[in-house]
């Protein structure tokens, strides 16, 4: 019996997968199990599984297509079996805007089409031109048919020429290099001037010893989906951010007094992040509702609290998920997230350690960053972010003496949560900060 094979879906946000490889050829026999093609999302790079024995037989999707989830991309047919072929996947195609020959002008015309034709115009509007010793062809017309009048040629005098049609790329790149549009010829639909007109003016007008040309990037892949996901995160969750100051003074007497404590084992070489983990899977077992999951209708409270730990990457942001975090003592949070993060700068992570987070913590402490406002990662009801440590004054007992500070922000979805218990939340991560022995309580 025949078997259609799809694109799976991997969490809740996948959308869409790019087949970057197919390990079988269409006529090879394939085993239940066996790695039949490779699939990169935004997330990581996976091996799909042939879902069943039998023939390859045919290959819906080629390598380089980006499939929607749940679309077939190939089918297995048992010994002999022969179904009916489906259409191929028709690839995304970029279409590029057509170069004209070398030393020839971009959208010239052949000599006999240069005549000058008759220009609609009234007498008033010529006499005009004429005192002002402007070309009407130049002039757009307002009037009837295009028919150029008085006040027509006036505004021209006065704003000059309308600005030509051009791509907002374009505009920009023509802006930053101090070019006028009027004096491109655009070579796309209609005459729009495109990036490359704007190029090619650049490699006759500037040396390319003395210029710096503004460069353009493509905006797809990981980068396209992340814009896409914190674009609809912010659409369609209300989002509320509070912050707090928190004394981690003796948070970082602890971590080094556990660094010191392991100096001669590498699983004691705790960081900040690895505290703040372990305090907010503890207050989280305090505030289920900031361990939910907005699905539909449904408010789910989650038994397990599986953070996700952010981690920026050159290509853009991927987030790893430490399950049963409210499970772990302090050193196996840090040696698991450690191995986590490493697995994520390698492009090395499995579908199960990037799914079904119930909550997220972000720093961007090491960029010097004070605090911040993190965006929603949906399904999730509440996302912390942490800013840098800081030293300055502040009153400790009544006394003002030197302190260690970091700013800790709560994002979360108002529709799931009321400011108040939000608040109560964060309140008590900062307690577990600032005096981590009320951990163990």
């Amino acid at each position: 019996m025949a078997f259609n094979v799809t694109m799976p879906k991997w969490g809740l946000t996948m959308r869409e997968g790019k087949i970057t490889k197919w390990l079988k050829k269409e006529g090879d026999p394939v085993q239940k199990g066996e790695e039949l093609f490779e699939v990169e999302t935004e997330k990581i790079t996976n091996v799909v599984e042939a879902p069943s024995s039998g023939v390859l037989f045919q290959i819906v999707a080629p390598a380089g297509a980006t499939v929607p989830v749940a679309r077939v991309v190939a089918i297995i047919a048992g010994p002999g079996e022969e179904p009916d072929r489906l259409e191929v996947f028709q690839m995304r195609e970029e279409v590029e805007a057509p170069t004209p020959p070398a030393g020839v002008p971009a959208r010239v015309q052949p000599e006999e089409t240069q005549e000058k034709k008759f220009i609609i115009a009234t007498p008033a509007a010529r006499r005009r031109a004429k005192e002002l010793g402007i070309d009407l062809a130049l002039v757009p017309g307002s009037g009837p048919g295009g028919r150029i009048k008085e006040e027509d040629v006036t505004k021209f005098h006065e704003e000059g020429p309308p600005q030509p049609k051009a791509t907002p790329l374009a505009v920009e790149m023509a802006k930053q290099a101090g070019l006028d549009l009027i004096n491109i010829t655009g070579t796309g639909e209609g005459g729009k001037i495109t990036k490359e007109d704007v190029e090619r003016v650049l490699e006759t007008k500037v040396p390319k010893r003395e210029r710096e040309p503004t460069r353009s990037l493509r905006f797809t892949g990981m980068r396209r989906t992340i814009a896409d996901n914190m674009y609809t995160s912010l659409q369609n969750t209300a989002q509320l951010t509070v912050f707090t100051e928190v004394d981690v003074t003796e948070m970082i007497r602890f971590r080094d007094l556990v660094r010191e404590q392991h100096k001669d084992d590498e699983t004691g070489n705790v960081s900040q992040t690895d505290i703040v983990i372990l305090a907010a899977s503890r207050a989280l077992m305090r505030f289920p509702i900031m361990n939910s999951t907005l699905v539909g209708d449904e408010i789910l409270l989650h038994d397990a609290v599986n953070i996700g730990i952010a981690v920026a990457l050159d290509k853009g942001l991927i987030v790893p998920v430490l399950h049963d975090a409210d499970r772990k003592e302090l050193l196996q949070i840090s040696r698991e997230s450690r191995e986590l993060i490493r697995k994520a700068r390698e492009g090395t992570l499995a579908v199960d350690e990037v799914t079904g987070g119930t909550f997220t913590i972000t720093t961007l402490g090491m960029f010097d960053m004070d605090g911040f406002t993190p965006i929603l990662r949906p399904p999730e009801t509440g996302i912390l972010g942490v800013g840098r440590v800081k030293e300055k004054p502040a009153v400790s007992q009544g006394v003002i003496a030197i302190r260690s500070m970091m700013y800790l922000s709560l994002t979360f979805d108002h529709r799931v949560v009321d400011g108040a218990p939000a608040s109560q939340f964060l309140q008590m991560v900062a307690r577990y900060l600032q005096c981590p022995a009320l951990i163990m309580t």
